[in-house]
């Protein structure tokens, strides 16, 4: 029930002018503590003016990464003070220690990139569990701008293409379309084992 009310309240924002604002911060506290998707405030936002899709994207994507750096930064010096209280808060810390456990580092380059394109697993999971596990961050900085920006950018696109039939499409062919951004996945980390693994030091 209180999900379904900040879904709704989050929705209402994109008909307000400050919505850009709203946009940027939502995208921004998304990465490392809020729990709906600045998707939800994105596509309304985009869907009423279509013509500022790309920038409403841009907005999105560089606080998404901003929120990004700031979830690592808490991950990695604050971790017991600030990531395991609010963790616990949110009933995820259980979920975040089964990832910490089981997670290496080369696996967690391709979390944090299909969290980045799909949300799953959560945004937020990832960016503070690679805080956590002191992943590279200029690798994290670079993970979250292209899976992050690609799931933006492609809503911009399909929307300035197609409208709101982009949406229905989408939710209608969801079931094959994340076999696609996992494609897309290995394609990435195909690129990164064979270009930037001896740029960056996980």
């Amino acid at each position: 029930m209180i999900l379904n009310s900040v879904k709704l309240w989050t929705i209402s924002l994109a008909k307000r002018r400050t919505a850009p604002y709203w946009l940027g911060f939502i995208a921004f506290i998304e990465s490392f503590i809020f729990f709906i998707p600045a998707d939800v405030l994105y596509i309304p936002i985009a869907l009423v003016r279509p013509k500022k899709a790309y920038f409403y994207a841009f907005i999105a994507t560089f606080f998404s990464v901003f929120g990004g750096i700031v979830g690592w930064c808490l991950g990695y010096f604050a971790f017991d003070a600030i990531v395991k209280p609010l963790l616990e808060l949110t009933d995820q810390y259980e979920n975040f220690q089964i990832l910490y456990n089981d997670t290496t580092q080369e696996f967690l380059a391709v979390l944090l990139t299909v969290s980045g394109l799909t949300h799953l697993p959560p945004i937020k999971i990832t960016t503070l569990l690679a805080g956590v596990t002191h992943f590279n961050l200029w690798l994290f900085i670079l993970l979250c701008i292209l899976s992050r920006g690609t799931r933006f950018y492609l809503f911009a696109w399909l929307i300035q293409r197609f409208g709101s039939q982009a949406t229905d499409w989408l939710s209608h062919h969801f079931k094959w379309f994340m076999p696609l951004c996992f494609l897309l996945l290995l394609f990435i980390y195909g690129l990164y084992i064979l270009f930037l693994k001896s740029y960056f030091s996980l």
